[in-house]
C-alpha cells in the first residue's frame, strides 16, 4: 500500500481539531441547568435539559472519534496504519480515504 504518512497525519490531526473545536464551542450548552423557576419557565427548562442531553450525547460521540483518531496517529507512527488491527490485512484504500482513523478492514468490520 502506498501510503503518505505525512499527509495522513496531517489530515488526522485537521479531522481531531476540527472536533475539539466543536466540543469546546458547544461547552456551555453541557453546564448544569438552574432550578431557579422564577426566570425560567418549566418548559423552557425542559427545553435546555433537552439541549443538555443532545450535547451530552454528542461529547461523548465527539471524544470517542478523538480516541480513534489518536490510535491512528500511533498506527502511522509505528508504521502499521492501513493494515487491519484484527486481521493484519491491508484495509481498502477508498475506506481510508472516508475515514482516516478507520481500524479495521471491510470484512472484520461486519
Amino acid at each position: 500500500m502506498n501510503i503518505d504518512a505525512a499527509t495522513i497525519k496531517t489530515r488526522l490531526l485537521a479531522l481531531k481539531d476540527e472536533f475539539e473545536a466543536l466540543s469546546a464551542s458547544a461547552s456551555t450548552n453541557r453546564k448544569p441547568i438552574a432550578l431557579d423557576q422564577q426566570s425560567v419557565g418549566r418548559l423552557s427548562r425542559m427545553d435546555s435539559l433537552q439541549v443538555q442531553a443532545m450535547d451530552l450525547a454528542q461529547e461523548q460521540n465527539r471524544r470517542r472519534q478523538i480516541v480513534r483518531i489518536d490510535a491512528a496517529l500511533d498506527r502511522v507512527e509505528s508504521g502499521d496504519y492501513g493494515y487491519c488491527v484484527t486481521c493484519d490485512e491491508e484495509i481498502g484504500q477508498k475506506r481510508l480515504e472516508f475515514d482516516p482513523a478507520v481500524p479495521l478492514c471491510i470484512n472484520c468490520a461486519k
